[in-house]
């Protein structure tokens, strides 16, 4: 693996233990603004300031991640796009209870003034019959 693939992995990785130390200022170093998010609530473009009310009032709460699977495909110098599955905890705000969910995520990150920005994500629920076959 490219020391480039590791940054970028470790970045990916660093901004999902953002969310789980509900660390907003950390997630911020990582994300263009704007950025984009296409999930199951559908898509939306957000700034900085969008994503702190998100991060900080969501009904939701990531209580734990694992990354498996990632692959990263750099289509020039400033672009890298990773793809990956992730096993996720998730919790009502304030709550004990948690469930499961498996989704197939990608990021894309691009270089600004040498630093990787978080552009892009998207997440698609894994359909549950197929990843038993």
């Amino acid at each position: 693996m490219t020391s480039q693939n590791k940054t970028l992995i470790e970045l990916e990785n660093r901004f999902w233990q953002s969310l789980v130390n509900q660390d907003t200022d950390t997630a911020l170093e990582l994300l263009s603004e704007p950025a984009l998010m296409v999930s199951s609530h559908g898509a939306m473009k957000f700034d900085h300031a969008g994503y702190r009310k998100m991060a900080e009032q969501g009904s939701m709460v990531l209580t734990s991640f694992e990354l498996s699977d990632m692959e990263v495909v750099f289509p020039n110098e400033s672009t890298a796009i990773l793809t990956y599955h992730v096993r996720q905890e998730m919790s009502p705000r304030g709550k004990s209870e948690s469930a499961t969910q498996e989704m197939n995520d990608t990021s894309t990150w691009v270089r600004q003034a040498g630093d990787w920005k978080c552009v892009m994500h998207t997440e698609t629920p894994v359909d549950a019959k197929a990843a038993k076959h």
